[in-house]
Parts: C-alpha cells; structure tokens; sequence
C-alpha cells in the first residue's frame, strides 16, 4: 500500500489546524490513516485524530541541525517506503528529512529557498489562503487548489482518561464548568492580563460557575498571578497547570460548558472538542488562526497597531490586551454556555 508521511508543525495549535488536512488525504488517496512525523510535545494530538497510523517522533530541539540525527530518522522512514510527504513547516530543516529518505512526491511551500528538497513546490498566495488551515488543505489537492471550506478540525477526547482525572483531581460537582487558560507559550503579547483572568473568574462563580484553570508548567507563571490577584475566591478556583500532561488537559477541555483562552493551542484543543470558546485575541489575528467552530466568539478590540503579531508589545501599552475588559469577556461565556446559567 502506497502510505503517505505528514512532517507536522511544531506549535500544538499548528498541529491541530492540521486535523482537516488529514481528513482530505485519506479521502484523496483513500487510505485508512495516514503517519505524522512530529515532535514529542504533539504527540498527545494526533493520539486523538482519526486515520493517524503511526507518529514518528522528531526529538530535534527547534532550532537545532543535528544531521546525525536526522539521517537515523531518515532511515527509519526509508523503511516504510512512503510514496508522499506533505511538509507543513516553512523552514529548510523540515524538508531535509523526507528528501534524505528518498521519498518520490515531497510537497509543500517555497518557505526558505527549499528547491530540490522539495520536488512538488508551490507557491504561497497569502491573500487567496488567508489562514492557515485554507494553506494546509491546499497541499492536499494540485497547484493553485484552493479548498473553499475545509472541515473543521476534530479531536476525539478519551473519555476514560478523562473521567479518570476528574476522580483524581475530586472534579465532581455541580454546575456548570468554565475552564480558563491564561498561557500562551508563544509570547506575553498575547496573554489577556492576569488581574483580568481574576475578574472574570469572580464573576463566572458569583454566576454560578466552577472554575477550572488548566495550563502546562510554562503557563505557571501566569495562572499564579491570576491566583493571586482574584483574592477571597482564590480558594474556589481549581488550578491544574502543570498538574496535567497535554493529553489529559485537552480530555478535560471536553468536561467544560465553556473555555475561555487566549490564541493559544489550549484555544484550538477546546474548539476541536467541540465545547463552547471564548478566544481572546490581541496581538495575532482571528483571520489567520481563528477557532474553527460554530461555537467559538472572538473577543478583541480594533485599535490601529493591533494585530502585529509580536511575542511582546512593541509599543509597551499592550493596550489590545489590557483594554479588553473581563465585562464583554464574561457576556460572552454567559451566552456561548449552553442553557444560560
């Protein structure tokens, strides 16, 4: 059987965009499950996307060549006797790899000068493919395809391992569940501000709302500032950051009646299982990367230097964060939660 390799991102929200490529790959090929070369960190991503075989990890840290490294993964790859690869990064790097392993069809973007490495090279029309699921999808398809409306990306929660963590953490409860995720690993630019995290959640449990915070050990920083700043209801929020690995914490996204998060992977993880989200946007743009669910609300502002899709404010006022305020945040939960509590 002919088999294709996706060479995935390395962002986690990256990686989940790609969901829908997957979908059509199977669908154009007619092959029951495709295999992902990705990094460690993804791993618990693709476990939960239908038609993944296999996942290959790349441990190469970002940035890194490691050539050694990548000839052993190469001939690993060599093996499996792949007739395509679909590389989704732009980088040199990433198309090293299918090329050393002497795979037939490499396909992908022009990205950094990749002549060679890749023999099916397209061009990139930032304007015809505005986000980034529209740039994947195309892959799938000949030269100038343009995929009107690529599905939604899906995530299939396990459920067991779900139910597990809400036993071992003492979840059970009643009410309604609004899950916060104050991190976003790419950048402070893009983290609504802690003292506003603990506004709403006073609100969302004055409201009649259980608040869980849920984030990996790089977001502890910022969830213990929200912790610290929501004073008397302190005691009443549920933080897990760190507590959980990314598999367990995208489980228990599906246990919530609504999430609120930054443009983070947590974001895309939330919509994927299919609860409500509140997305807060300030430095990047809900064009590019938006939620992609029927259930997600987009909350920003429009000021002149917003998106400018830096890791820091440029400017120091970070005023695209700090003047949305937690009031149009928790309207919005209110109404995104099913039944209204």
């Amino acid at each position: 059987m002919d088999r294709t390799l996706i060479v995935a991102p390395s962002w986690v929200g990256d990686a989940i965009l790609a969901e829908p490529l997957v979908s059509l790959l199977r669908e154009s090929y007619e092959e029951p499950s495709v295999d992902v070369l990705a990094p460690p960190w993804c791993a618990p991503v693709y476990q939960r996307m239908r038609g993944i075989r296999r996942i290959v990890e790349n441990p190469i840290p970002h940035g890194r060549f490691e050539l050694a490294t990548r000839r052993r993964i190469a001939a690993e790859l060599k093996r499996e006797r792949y007739a395509r690869a679909f590389v989704l990064p732009l980088s040199w790097k990433s198309a090293l790899i299918p090329w050393l392993a002497d795979i037939p069809r490499r396909t992908g973007f022009r990205g950094e000068a990749r002549y060679g490495l890749l023999n099916d090279l397209r061009r990139l029309d930032r304007k015809a493919l505005p986000r980034l699921v529209d740039r994947f999808c195309a892959l799938a398809g000949p030269p100038g395809t343009n995929v009107p409306m690529p599905p939604a990306p899906v995530l299939v929660p396990d459920t067991a391992n779900r139910d597990a963590a809400i036993r071992a953490l003492r979840l059970r409860g009643e009410g309604p569940v609004a899950i916060l995720c104050p991190g976003a690993e790419y950048g402070p630019a893009k983290r609504w501000p802690p003292t506003h995290f603990a506004d709403l959640a006073r609100r969302l449990l004055e409201g009649g709302f259980r608040v869980w915070i849920v984030g990996s050990p790089n977001d502890k920083l910022a969830v213990d500032a929200v912790i610290a700043a929501a004073g008397e209801s302190a005691p009443r929020i549920r933080d897990f950051a760190g507590r959980t690995d990314l598999g367990t914490a995208i489980d228990l996204l599906s246990a919530a009646s609504v999430v609120v998060s930054n443009d983070s992977g947590l974001m895309h993880a939330a919509a994927a299982v299919g609860v409500p989200v509140v997305a807060l946007f300030g430095s990047s743009s809900p064009v590019y990367t938006p939620p992609l669910s029927p259930q997600a609300r987009i909350a920003r502002i429009e000021i002149e230097c917003s998106p400018c899709f830096k890791r820091e404010c440029p400017l120091g006022h970070f005023r695209c964060m700090r003047e949305l305020k937690p009031d149009l945040v928790y309207n919005l939960a209110r109404s995104a939660t099913p039944g209204n509590p």
